[in-house]
């Protein structure tokens, strides 16, 4: 009879221990939220050196955290970014290489969307056991089919377009005033922002109502007592620029009307990022939750964004159009005060985010990133040292290329001879080292050529013109922008 018992209790115990390792490992997992600007300048937050725009509640997550100085996005436009960054392959392997136009369709013949084969990582997060929430704006897709809430999100609260006013008051009014005349196509900036759905009336200021809503997600899965997945997708700063008054009244020393009224954007971000913050600490997730803070491209300099040091704008593969401002926080895992220079890629966020959850990448899904965790907790790359990072933006009738490696960047914009930077000592690209260098350009360029072998026809285009030119054969042309001699400068003369 003791034996017996003996044998009762240790099975018991057994039980217990795997109950409890099992409980343990899933306390270990962490939350995941990311923070998504649109347009946001390289240049317009504290943390990468703005003097004009005061972002102290974003500086906190940077100073107690790391800051990546070399992070980019897949591609310099803000549809073909998100559906990398959510999908972990660049866009262009997918058919989503242009900017969504089209976006208020409720017809699910409409196939301008992300293809319902790839499997978004809030679907394996959610399959993993967390609470996923998107809030703000999505731009993958508007037909029923490829909305948030079948693509992995259990709540959605935003618009499904590429942009919104930001004042309910005006754009309810605008739009009620389209329907009475009779309008069939209202532009989709001024639609009733949804819940799960179901319209809703907002009544705050978007990015503070997006704020809200993040919070309440926040607060949903704390009480069901799981890790969450919140991808907060702010449309500020992007246009149209639009401010609260007591948001502009913090610049009226800037001058200039498109910088000032973007700067009171920004301020109201950094406002939102620090109620989050609030939030988390008072529903006590703050220390298990790795914050991400980025932007989807780089910012347009005509709308009163700044990317100095870097060249050029959204669209451009120069530096300016896809090197983003980028941080981690994470105070159960990272050290404060960490600097990350090494080359990343918000491509890496998905299998990073994967490893993280416990859960696994599908079999028949080749990502295009890879998991960097290590990378930053030990602030080393060996394991990236070799890969390239890559950016391509369709034209009509030519292709604008990047591509980073280590130090190295190539860059081709328009028809112009391709060029070679040192980016490490020339952020600025401003010193081309071609002819001086011209077998690892060749080298660089090269390995791009051979990345766009995977390349698919777009799902969509920007423009009919476009479309014409891909049906003539005009488009892509990878032979002409990837034909090295007859685009290298000539050697300089000793």
């Amino acid at each position: 009879m003791a034996s017996q018992c003996n044998k009762i209790k240790f099975y018991v115990f057994v039980i217990v221990l795997g109950l409890t390792h099992f409980c343990g490992a899933q306390q270990e997992r962490p939350n995941i939220l990311v923070i998504l600007c649109d347009d946001l300048g390289y240049s317009d937050v504290g943390f990468n050196g703005s003097t004009d725009i005061i972002t102290p509640e974003v500086d906190k997550l940077a100073q107690n955290g790391a800051v990546f100085t070399s992070a980019y996005v897949a591609h310099p436009f803000c549809g073909p970014s998100r559906s990398a960054l959510l999908t972990g392959r660049y866009p262009h392997l997918l058919g989503t290489g242009y900017n969504l136009v089209h976006n208020s369709s409720q017809d699910d013949k409409d196939n301008m969307g992300v293809p319902l084969s790839e499997t978004y990582i809030s679907k394996l997060l959610q399959d993993a056991g967390y609470f996923t929430g998107v809030v703000g704006k999505w731009h993958l897709g508007a037909a029923p089919k490829f909305h948030p809430n079948k693509r992995g999100f259990t709540d959605f609260y935003g618009f499904l377009g590429g942009g919104h006013n930001y004042f309910p008051k005006k754009y309810q009014k605008a739009y009620q005033e389209q329907l009475k005349a009779g309008k069939k196509e209202i532009v989709d900036y001024l639609h009733p922002l949804e819940h799960n759905g179901k319209p809703v009336k907002e009544t705050e200021y978007l990015t503070d109502a997006f704020t809200r809503e993040a919070i309440r997600e926040i607060k949903t899965a704390t009480d069901k007592k799981i890790p969450f997945f919140i991808f907060l997708s702010y449309n500020a700063p992007h246009v149209p620029l639009q401010a609260k008054t007591e948001d502009l009244q913090k610049y009226m020393g800037i001058k200039d009307e498109n910088r000032r009224t973007y700067a009171a954007m920004v301020s109201a971000i950094d406002r939102g990022v620090g109620q989050v913050v609030k939030t988390l600490k008072e529903t006590e997730q703050f220390h298990n939750t790795l914050i991400v803070f980025l932007s989807d491209n780089g910012g347009n300099s005509d709308n009163g964004a700044n990317n100095y040091p870097l060249k050029g704008i959204k669209g451009d593969t120069w530096e300016g159009g896809y090197r983003v401002p980028m941080l981690f926080h994470w105070p159960q895992k990272i050290a404060k005060g960490k600097r990350i220079d090494f080359p990343v890629s918000a491509l890496d966020l998905y299998p990073t985010f994967v490893s993280l959850a416990n859960t696994n990448v599908p079999k028949d899904k080749k990502l295009s990133g890879q998991d960097i965790m290590d990378a930053v907790l030990t602030g080393t790359d060996k394991n990236l040292k070799n890969r390239m990072i890559y950016a391509l933006r369709y034209r009509m009738g030519y292709c604008d290329v990047g591509g980073r490696q280590g130090n190295w960047k190539i860059t081709r914009m328009a028809n112009d001879p391709w060029r070679l930077y040192n980016v490490s000592d020339d952020i600025g690209e401003k010193k081309d080292l071609s002819r001086k260098y011209p077998e690892r350009l060749k080298k660089m360029i090269a390995k791009t050529a051979e990345w766009t072998k995977g390349f698919v026809r777009p799902l969509w285009f920007f423009s009919l013109r476009d479309e014409e030119l891909w049906d003539s054969g005009e488009m892509p042309r990878y032979d002409q922008t990837f034909e090295i001699e007859r685009l290298l400068l000539p050697p300089t003369k000793k």
